[in-house]
């Protein structure tokens, strides 16, 4: 036998080295997969959490200052301060549906990270990187 042959990896080394680096690739980006899973979850439960407790005490101060006004206006002017009231409160939801549109609007999108090193996978195993 030649030398040569002997300190050369074979096409089986070769085809095992090739499937290690697949193998660890693929680990790697599982593991990005489930760590970028655990902070949307995260994310989404905070914001949960935020919501509700918005939503509680917006209600409450809304109802609370509603019945005070009626109360004082009661014999004078209680449509003109319902009416009012409605108009505010209309705004103040049309302004939260805009605002929290535009706030999910710019929100990173989900698993960008392991969508980007997909990509640069790809792009090595093409021979452009």
């Amino acid at each position: 036998m030649n030398e040569t042959d002997s300190d050369s990896p074979g096409l089986l080394d070769s085809l095992r080295m090739l499937g290690d680096s697949l193998l660890a690739t693929v680990h790697d980006r599982i593991e990005l997969f489930s760590l970028e899973i655990e902070e949307e979850r995260s994310r989404l439960i905070l914001t949960i959490i935020w919501i509700s407790l918005a939503l509680f005490a917006g209600v409450m101060t809304a109802l609370l200052a509603s019945i005070t006004l009626v109360f004082l206006f009661w014999e004078t002017a209680r449509l003109a301060v319902l009416l009012t009231l409605t108009v505010v409160y209309g705004s103040a939801l049309a302004y939260t549906i805009v605002t929290v549109r535009r706030h999910l609007a710019r929100q990173p999108r989900p698993f960008a990270a392991s969508l980007a090193e997909l990509e640069e996978d790809q792009a090595c195993i093409r021979g452009k990187k």
